[in-house]
């Protein structure tokens, strides 16, 4: 076995990984693209992103995605399910040793990184795969460490990166060929049969989902950034909501576009990098994300370009509408080095509303928040998971990430009520989707309006605003916003026919309450009474 690069006294054999052909340690991007183009796995964008084709995955596989049954887990609320699907100890350890010889003789890319801003809580992690592209992306998208101190590195977590590996259903107890498994008792994530490179930093989302909140910490699927008077904002939204682009603002630095943790401190990220959407993705609205994505590092998933000039084309959806591209928070000018800030002082909750009924803003009371952040209502967006259509799909996931969560959703809501009413934050209900009509008559709400009435909640202009309670929600919508038509923020003034918005606003509102009775027995009897009744 051949060594280059940076390597650990902790090494592969520590993992069962054995005969192996080159291994790559800690190699920097510019070694890690010239291995990805050498072995064909990508090509140079006209600027310079690595480009790559994740094949038929171009988004994650919920399906395949399977938590070990371990002695560790019995006490644990853990929430079983099709979100959480059990898988055997023996399957799992069955899959890994398979794992473990399908890359002997092969070369492998090792990146040692962490997880985790706050010096507390850092997690060293270290990600095994088979892929030089994925290497980078796995650099671009954790928290770095000081060349001087990765020959110490021993990870608390480790991923096995195999997305050429193919599982056997009748063998393995899979659904498919597909295995996303995690055993939070051994500390190990396998990862076989998708190129999705989503995937891996979801995985160790997931991990720390199980971790944090048993140290009081709540970790949270959203975007941060801060003012330069110190106050925090949080984003929280499933992808394509705009958490990324609504905490990419000039006037405020970054913390994070993804995964964050609050604790008894303040809110810090738990990675190193953004994942962010490029379908469509316009210069004149995003420059900063713009940018991001062009320089030379970047990860570009599925993106199409010009096959003479390299020039990138990023309203090309032929091969999926979750084109994707990775890059690390100092691509962004005014990012937060640290990764870490104080309490937030306001807390957006972000849906891309299909139906087109949700006011584009509205004032929650905390009882309404903890509502809405266990309904986690918004619309899956094309392509961010397998079998999505081409169309958006209603969907309600739990604390805007149930996907991600190994515990009960209300184990999440109970640590944000009690932060929320700690801290004092004002929380805001967004809605970034469809207005003046559902999907495919209305129209997706203006960015630059979006944008404004944001600004006015962050400046404390829109708490001076007056507020009027609606007629379908029951929500507090301010009557005016600077930069923002009037009309714009009671939807029902933006259908031409009052009574086709009331009978859409009555459909989602049965379906908020159908949703809502998984909660009925464990939320606390004044947040279930805070949802949504009809008041037409």
């Amino acid at each position: 076995m051949q060594s280059k690069g940076l390597s650990s006294r902790y090494g592969l054999e520590n993992h069962g990984l054995q005969h192996l052909k080159t291994v790559y340690w800690n190699l920097v991007p510019s070694a890690l693209i010239e291995q990805a183009i050498l072995r064909q796995e990508g090509e140079l964008s006209a600027a310079g992103a690595l480009v790559v084709n994740t094949g038929k995955f171009t988004g994650r596989s919920p399906s395949d995605k399977y938590l070990a049954q371990t002695k560790s887990l019995e006490d644990q609320p853990v929430w079983w399910g099709k979100v959480n699907q059990p898988i055997t100890a023996d399957h799992f350890h069955q899959i890994e040793m398979k794992i473990r010889a399908y890359l002997q003789a092969r070369d492998v890319f090792v990146q040692d990184m962490t997880v985790c801003a706050q010096p507390e809580y850092q997690t060293p992690i270290r990600v095994v795969s088979e892929k030089a592209w994925a290497s980078l992306f796995a650099y671009n998208l954790f928290r770095r460490l000081p060349l001087d101190i990765l020959s110490n590195h021993k990870p608390h977590y480790t991923v096995l990166h195999c997305p050429d590996f193919q599982a056997l259903p009748e063998e393995d107890e899979t659904h498919s060929s597909t295995v996303i498994a995690l055993d939070f008792e051994r500390r190990l994530v396998l990862i076989a049969g998708t190129s999705y490179a989503g995937e891996i930093k979801k995985s160790m989302f997931t991990a720390m989902n199980y971790e944090l909140p048993r140290r009081g910490v709540l970790s949270m699927h959203c975007s941060a950034n801060v003012g330069s008077g110190g106050d925090v904002a949080l984003f929280f939204g499933l992808s394509g909501t705009g958490k990324t682009t609504l905490s990419s603002d000039p006037d405020r630095a970054l913390i994070g576009d993804d995964e964050h943790g609050w604790s008894n401190e303040g809110v810090f990220n738990l990675e190193g990098g953004c994942y962010a959407k490029t379908i469509h993705l316009d210069e004149s609205l995003e420059p900063m994300i713009w940018s991001a994505v062009q320089r030379y590092g970047t990860v570009l998933e599925n993106v199409i370009y010009h096959p003479e000039t390299r020039e990138l084309d990023f309203d090309d959806d032929r091969l999926t509408e979750n084109t994707r591209a990775a890059y690390p928070l100092d691509y962004i000018p005014n990012y937060q080095p640290e990764g870490y800030a104080g309490h937030p002082q306001n807390i957006f909750l972000l849906t891309a509303d299909a139906f087109g009924v949700m006011p584009p803003i509205a004032r929650l009371s905390t009882e309404q928040a903890l509502y809405y952040f266990l309904s986690g209502y918004t619309s899956k967006l094309a392509g961010t998971e397998r079998s999505l259509g081409s169309e958006p799909q209603a969907t309600f996931s739990a604390c805007f990430g149930a996907p991600f969560l190994p515990l009960q959703p209300e184990k999440y809501a109970t640590l944000l009520g009690e932060k929320i009413r700690k801290h004092n934050a004002n929380v805001w209900l967004v809605n970034t989707g469809w207005t003046g009509g559902a999907y495919g008559t209305g129209r997706r709400m203006k960015l630059p309006f979006t944008r404004a009435m944001v600004r006015a909640a962050l400046n404390g202009e829109l708490a001076k605003m007056p507020f009027l309670r609606e007629h379908t929600f029951g929500l507090w919508i301010p009557e005016f916003c600077p930069g923002v038509p009037a009309e714009v923020l009671n939807p029902r003034t933006t259908w031409e026919r009052p009574a086709a918005y009331d009978a859409q606003a009555r459909l989602l509102i049965e379906r908020f309450q159908k949703n809502f009775t998984q909660f009925a027995h464990s939320a606390l009897p004044e947040v279930a009474a805070a949802g949504p009744t009809i008041f037409i």
